[in-house]
């Protein structure tokens, strides 16, 4: 409930590392860092992601987003109310033009590196398609920069989808916002899909500002003092399954 590693692709987080769009942490006991052309491919899956072996332009651009956030490409193209941003290791992303700032040239260009088939494939699958609410976690996620699949996997662990769910300590909706979290980000209407998912959307991003993506969920569960005083996740059970299971989730829909 929302309290005020997996060794796939899917399992990143949006830190405080910038420079790109974001840091990005696996888990699983064990720390990688991704590139952020990778990250926005992921997060983009809602605006229409397409890989495929495309020679991409050689000059180097940085491109910064309504979010703040900015990314390193290879170049772009303008198509009327949307913007192809060519990657550097050979795709590229259609997203909305209107989430574009400015695009400027890169003083640091960066090094392409193919990514394996398998992975360009992962990248490519839309995988929230089938699931309820879909279209509002693809949405939200990516304004905030989370991953739509992780939000989808808290969701499930949650209340398994269902928006008029209420736990006995009181967290209520699709991601069990407490009412000190509702009241937090003024959700009137805690059972109203869109503002709860809005609502623990940025809580899950404020978390994950402050730790890894094992630490971000135990604090979503067991509340952020909790997981300050143990220095990580809290050895309690409940807490450690909820993490797991989170993170089985979001592994399984990268595979």
């Amino acid at each position: 409930m929302a309290q005020g590693g997996s060794r796939s692709v899917k399992n990143w987080v949006c830190g405080t590392t910038l420079v790109a769009l974001v840091g990005l942490r696996t888990t699983c006991y064990a720390d990688r860092m991704w590139s952020a052309t990778r990250v926005l491919a992921l997060a983009l899956l809602a605006v229409l992601l397409v890989v495929r072996p495309a020679v991409a332009p050689a000059s180097a651009e940085l491109v910064l987003l309504t979010t703040g956030h900015t990314l390193s490409v290879a170049g772009h193209e303008f198509q009327g109310d949307r913007v192809v941003l060519y990657l550097p290791n050979g795709g590229q992303i259609s997203a909305a033009r209107s989430l574009v700032v400015k695009i400027e040239a890169d003083p640091a260009p960066p090094t392409p590196s193919p990514p394996p088939v398998a992975e360009a494939e992962a990248v490519a699958k839309p995988v929230l398609a089938s699931l309820p609410y879909a279209e509002i976690i693809d949405t939200i996620s990516v304004r905030h920069g989370v991953d739509p699949t992780l939000v989808a996997a808290l969701i499930e662990v949650e209340s398994s989808y269902r928006p008029d769910a209420r736990s006995p300590k009181g967290a209520m909706g699709l991601m069990q916002l407490m009412p000190a979290t509702a009241r937090q980000y003024s959700v009137s209407d805690p059972y109203d899909p869109r503002a709860n998912i809005e609502a623990g959307t940025k809580h899950l991003r404020s978390l994950l500002d402050r730790y890894d993506v094992t630490g971000a969920l135990a604090a979503y569960n067991a509340g952020e003092g909790t997981v300050r005083r143990f220095g990580g996740v809290p050895p309690y059970p409940e807490t450690r399954r909820y993490v797991e299971k989170i993170l089985s989730i979001v592994d399984a829909a990268g595979e």
